[in-house]
């Protein structure tokens, strides 16, 4: 079992961050700010100070800071996060169709670069409102992330092939549970890369897998596939700090970060990944 705050300072990972990874996908959490009690929160304080630890571990140069649903529409935290973390970091926040103009101004200039849709029960802002989002968010750079159950995407397909414009689909499409490389729902998921504007994080593996650590190996063959496939689509995420994690299934990140690098066997497929893809996708400086 591993200790959420011993897995901080841990042994350094088997294999080195090149230079300018970016973790696309991680939350902060900061006294002072009430969360939703519907909500999971993680095991352990979860600041810019904690986060700042792991980053050293990993090698990580760079964080793409996601508002936690557990502050469903108040992104006052996430505001806070990046504040502190300067141009080191870019922001996901949770915005509608409704957000005043000012109100996306103020947020792009703190360094958000786009909208969470998160498709479960208590997810702020459904799939029912992403076109709606991503119309309203068009104008200032902005992309949309989306995360539902990857089982559920064909019929979530008309949608997605109308976003125009980048956007991302979480966690290798959360199939919960996962289904093999042959599936007609993961070829689905193919079919949306194969348009142009979707990218996929390579993330969360704990969160579906059935066959568990140490190389969530159900999960794992669908990320070796879509690196098989589509490099150039593809994003790396922590997913730190695991809010969805028990004491007895928190990972080790060291662990996560090696597990692309069994995913990617190439170094060039690995810096699409780790660097260049999410460098363009959310403005990060060469």
């Amino acid at each position: 079992m591993v200790d959420p705050m011993d897995n901080l300072d841990g042994p350094p990972t088997a294999n080195p961050a090149p230079p300018g990874t970016v973790d696309t996908h991680m939350h902060i959490f900061m006294d002072g700010y009430a969360t939703d009690p519907a909500s999971p929160v993680p095991l352990h304080p979860a600041s810019v100070a904690e986060y700042r630890r792991l980053q050293t571990r990993l090698g990580i140069e760079r964080a793409v800071v996601v508002q936690s649903n557990a502050y469903r529409f108040d992104n006052s935290c996430l505001e806070a996060a990046l504040a502190e973390l300067g141009d080191a970091a870019r922001g996901i926040a949770v915005v509608t169709p409704e957000t005043p103009e000012a109100d996306l101004r103020r947020l792009t200039d703190l360094g958000v670069r786009g909208a969470r849709i998160m498709d479960f029960g208590n997810g702020a802002v459904g799939v029912g409102r992403l076109l709606a989002v991503a119309d309203r968010i068009r104008a200032f750079g902005w992309h949309v992330i989306v995360q539902f159950n990857g089982r559920d995407i064909e019929e979530k397909l008309e949608i997605l092939q109308a976003i125009d414009g980048d956007y991302v689909i979480d966690h290798a499409g959360k199939f919960i549970d996962p289904v093999a490389p042959d599936d007609a729902r993961f070829e689905a998921l193919l079919s949306l890369i194969d348009r142009g504007n979707c990218f996929v994080k390579l993330s969360a593996c704990y969160e579906t897998s059935l066959t568990g650590p140490p190389g969530y190996d159900d999960v794992g063959a669908l990320s070796r596939a879509l690196v098989g496939h589509a490099p150039e689509r593809l994003l790396w995420a922590s997913n730190w700090p695991h809010v969805s994690a028990t004491a007895e299934t928190y990972p080790d990140d060291g662990r996560l970060f090696d597990l692309l690098f069994d995913w990617a066997s190439k170094a060039e497929d690995r810096q699409r990944i780790l660097v260049d893809n999410p460098a363009r996708l959310c403005g990060f400086p060469d």
